[in-house]
């Protein structure tokens, strides 16, 4: 097939059917007269993507729109029943497992939590598998019939060329876990279904740049905060985001130790769950056994209280130094990355809510450069406490889309290596 620059008339089909699919995902419905400007492509290109497309079952019309003004435009959206998605978020209590339509709709849920044994690896990765298992069941799903799982999880993701996904998180003790080889290994799934595994707050930034309050913005940086806190990057350099370990820059030299080991970390005083460890250290007393997100429900209702009731000073005090120690790390996300939004998601950020980031944002603001602070917007995410299972389920419909909608199948049945062969290659080591 003839190259052109490098790719084949086949790349170029390819990215044509990704780039409408895309588009009508995000923004449509859409007709066919406004995917030319919005795709950059050619009506004649535009109209021979759509057909095949509507041959294939992933596209469909979905009303008329201009029929008043002449003559009426067909619109057209991605079927949200042309494909099936698998998120996971590997979160800080538990793991969920999401299985959803094209459309995002959920159709089957899991949650587990932890357990006594936390991020123990073996553990971690059963709660995965057996979460895939149970969704597919309840829906009564082929593993086959899946375009792709997306895992969302802490720490930093590598490429471990053959064994897959590499996870590397100090925080929970993970060090250079094969995790994607170790799924694979549990059976669950075919070969041919894709695993894509990144961190959960690029998971996270995913899902907001392309649903949420990111939508429309060229620069962003999402954060996640919940027991720890972390960032997403998102700029026309690196468009589907990437993770930055924020939560660990040093505010304080010789300060907390930090669940990484290091001492004076943002996390050790802006996490969650050193903000609950902090009160209790001052004197604050949640109800016994309370979990992580119960006692900062408790602390917020202390330094809030409703009913004219006096606020009271400690947990006001504690709520008050968090607010400025996640501005000053906010100043410097602004001062680096100069983003046109701060979008603030995570169980413990939307729980804190918007009172809260009012302190937050006057902070950031008055520590950050007047030009990069006067053009920001800091706002809290739009997507909810499940956006990271969202997210997740984002990155497997991104490759489908890639491909140009054309679904991951089956490789050739592999026949195990003649005799001789074994035999010739193990005189040459």
């Amino acid at each position: 097939m003839a190259a052109l620059g490098g790719r084949t008339v086949r790349d170029l089909r390819r990215e044509s059917r990704g780039a409408v699919l895309q588009r009508l995902y995000v923004d449509g419905p859409m007709s066919r007269h406004a995917l030319g400007p919005a795709t950059g492509l050619s009506s004649g290109s535009v109209s021979n993507v759509v057909t095949g497309l509507l041959a294939d079952g992933l596209v469909e019309e979905a009303g008329v729109v201009g029929a008043e003004a002449g003559r009426p435009s067909r619109l057209l959206r991605v079927r949200p029943d042309s494909g099936r998605l698998i998120g996971v978020d590997v979160g800080e209590t538990g793991v969920r497992v999401e299985l959803l339509d094209l459309g995002l709709a959920e159709l089957a849920r899991m949650e587990r939590p932890l357990g006594p044994r936390g991020y123990d690896v073996e553990s971690v990765v059963g709660h995965v598998a057996d979460g895939i298992a149970d969704v597919l069941g309840t829906a009564g799903l082929a593993p086959g019939e899946l375009l792709g799982v997306g895992v969302g999880v802490p720490g930093i993701v590598e490429d471990g060329g053959p064994r897959g996904a590499v996870v590397h998180g100090q925080t929970v003790g993970w060090d250079a876990v094969p995790l994607e080889r170790l799924l694979r290994a549990s059976g669950r799934l075919p070969s041919h279904v894709p695993y894509f595994i990144d961190n959960g707050a690029k998971a996270l930034g995913q899902a907001e740049m392309w649903f949420g309050g990111g939508r429309g913005a060229r620069n962003a940086v999402v954060v996640l905060f919940g027991s720890g806190v972390g960032a997403c990057v998102v700029s026309e350099e690196a468009a589907r985001g990437r993770s930055v370990e924020w939560g660990h820059l040093t505010v304080r030299v010789a300060g907390r130790r930090c669940r990484c080991g290091a001492l004076g970390c943002l996390e050790a005083y802006a996490g969650a769950s050193a903000l609950v460890a902090r009160w209790r250290e001052a004197g604050g007393r949640p109800s016994g056994g309370a979990g992580e997100e119960r006692a900062l429900t408790e602390l917020l209702a202390a330094a809030r209280p409703e009913g004219g009731r006096e606020a009271d000073p400690v947990a006001s005090a504690v709520l008050a130094e968090t607010a400025e120690y996640l501005g000053a790390g906010l100043s410097d996300l602004i001062n680096l990355f100069q983003p046109e939004r701060v979008l603030v998601g995570g169980w413990a950020g939307l729980l804190l809510g918007d009172a809260f980031l009012d302190r937050v944002r006057a902070h950031a603001l008055a520590r950050a450069l007047r030009h990069p602070a006067g053009r920001v917007r800091i706002e809290l995410g739009r997507l909810g406490p499940d956006a990271v299972t969202v997210g997740a389920a984002v990155l497997p419909l991104a490759a489908f889309f890639s491909a140009g909608g054309h679904r991951p199948r089956p490789g050739p049945a592999t026949q195990p290596a003649p005799a001789w062969r074994a035999a010739v290659e193990g005189r040459l080591v």
